[in-house]
């Protein structure tokens, strides 16, 4: 089934839950079924849609190997409720949906939900907000005739770091003056500067589509960036906002096990487990998740970033991202993230489940408490996962303070200090332009670019499909039939003739053997 790229943008997961629902729709095989002593056509039982959309998940970008067979059927039963499938008799609304030979059918009404639009006055009222507060600080006035136009303005890491004042005459240079600077101009830089780059790692030509600029609380950034201890994690002044001492203990317990277990203190068998459920009870009970529900449209739009080719790109902007958080929500999560880490790598951690292994249960566990919408949202428990596996692999690079970031911003402040010249017009201190200017494309050009990129990404899927050990021959031939005949440039490119195709399963040319022909016996009379 085709993987398709849901691009960055507002109600992500709305669009992530319309891909799913007309994919399975699609894709689903239909066919007859008898069930007391009746025979239904067109529908399937609940075991074969768990097994194919099981199957989809796990093959999505958007949400990865780490999808479990539980997980698929709590995501069908939502589409029972939602009326994406019904029962063979028409009923739908429940979730009475398990992994058996149930049959169920399509409706004839569409599945798909409707975005909700974004009043027009509203969007204008925050691009103007967001504008006014840059212009505060960055309004350029008097530039050089040189300076090209605003199209295509970006801000990269290599730029914070190669931004070079113009050279200034001997005469103006007597001009210039220090300027005192205040703290609210820090606290816009900061906002300016982090948005700047947030941007520029996610490759949007806007925002404001996926975050307020109001919520940017500069002071977060600025404490999360300086109050921090010798491994990144937060250090917070108010303790009464850190993790209880009995949960801190409990973390450390597990986090360290078994050097950590203190001979002195009472064990007895399963003490492992009720240490963790006292962990997983306190985090299951916040009243908001630890990346804030104003933040959940950014890091889902984030989640469209998390795959082999973006790895380096989804670290970036998570690791910007998380800086957005109140100082005992980041503190809490990285306390979190450690934790969760060391116990999937452990090879001496008891068995804290009895069906599901270490890492598994830490996903399954947890995920809410990362990541959930205010408003129940279909998909949040996938993409919650795929999320907080991704934040376990990459915890000490996306949780560690960025260098590059603290530079930027001390840059822009030494330009508004000393690196202002006084116009003699009209007075007024403009700073230096620190921007660089990317070249613009044709329409022609993007859209090469476009079909590029996907078809490479296509082309992986199928390199996955070729060199899975896992998946038997039989179901390999299937999957690579049905590739061939979705995408037939790129499979005969990598199949150009049939002897390569027959290499892959080790298939020998048959040699048909020469027929037999056989004289007919001639019958002879009985009689001489």
């Amino acid at each position: 089934m085709e993987n398709r790229d849901v691009p960055p943008g507002p109600y992500r997961a709305t669009k992530l839950w319309n891909e799913i629902t007309t994919s399975f729709r699609v894709g689903m095989p239909l066919r007859k079924h008898r069930q007391h002593f009746k025979k239904y056509g067109n529908c399937f039982t609940a075991g074969e849609a768990v097994d194919w959309l099981y199957d989809l998940l796990r093959t999505n970008s958007n949400f990865g190997p780490e999808v479990t067979r539980q997980q698929t059927i709590q995501l069908l039963r939502k589409f029972l409720k939602n009326h994406v499938i019904e029962d063979i008799k028409g009923k739908w609304g429940t979730e009475n949906l398990d992994d058996n030979s149930q049959l169920f059918r399509f409706p004839t009404s569409s599945p798909l939900k409707t975005l909700p639009r974004r009043h027009p006055e509203l969007r204008k009222n925050s691009i103007e907000n967001f504008s006014k507060d840059k212009d505060s600080i960055f309004k350029l006035r008097n530039l050089s005739r040189r300076t090209p136009k605003k199209h295509g303005l970006h801000f990269s890491q290599e730029n914070a770091e190669k931004m070079n004042c113009e050279i200034i005459d001997e005469d103006q240079e007597n001009l210039a003056e220090n300027r005192e600077i205040s703290q609210k101009d820090v606290e816009e830089v900061w906002r300016y500067v982090i948005l700047i780059y947030l941007q520029t790692v996610l490759g949007v030509s806007s925002l404001e589509e996926v975050i307020n600029p109001k919520q940017v609380i500069p002071q977060y950034i600025m404490y999360n960036m300086t109050n921090t201890s010798k491994h990144g994690v937060v250090i917070l002044q108010d303790k009464s906002d850190d993790l209880p001492h009995w949960v801190l203990s409990a973390m450390k317990c597990l986090a360290n096990w078994p050097r950590s277990n203190d001979m002195n203190n009472p064990t007895y068998i399963g003490f492992e487990r009720d240490v963790f459920r006292t962990i997983a009870d306190y985090f299951l009970d916040l009243p908001e998740p630890l990346l804030t529900f104003d933040y959940y449209e950014l890091f889902v739009n984030i989640l469209g970033l998390l795959q082999p080719h973006l790895e380096r790109v989804a670290i970036d902007a998570l690791q910007l991202c998380c800086l957005l958080l109140p100082p005992p929500n980041r503190r809490k999560l990285q306390l979190l993230m450690r934790m969760i880490s060391r116990m999937s790598q452990n090879v001496d951690m008891p068995q804290l489940h009895d069906a599901m292994g270490t890492r598994s249960l830490m996903i399954h566990t947890f995920s809410r408490s990362v990541l959930r919408c205010a408003e129940e949202v279909d998909l949040d428990e996938l993409l919650a996962a795929r999320l907080v596996s991704f934040l376990m692999d990459h915890q000490q690079e996306i949780l560690q303070v960025p260098s590059y970031l603290q530079a930027a911003v001390e840059k822009h402040l030494d330009y508004l200090r000393k690196g202002h010249i006084k116009n003699p017009g009209d007075g007024v201190i403009a700073p230096l332009p620190t921007y660089s200017y990317c070249k613009q494309i044709s329409p022609q050009e993007f859209d090469e670019q476009k079909v590029s990129t996907s078809q490479a990404a296509i082309a992986e899927l199928l390199e996955n499909i070729i060199k899975n050990k896992s998946l038997p021959l039989k179901e390999k031939r299937r999957k690579l039939k049905q590739f061939q005949k979705e995408y037939p440039l790129i499979y005969q490119k990598r199949f150009p003739t049939s002897e390569s195709e027959a290499a892959l399963f080790g298939d020998k040319p048959t040699i048909k053997q020469p027929m037999l022909f056989l004289r007919k016996p001639k019958f002879r009379s009985l009689r001489y």
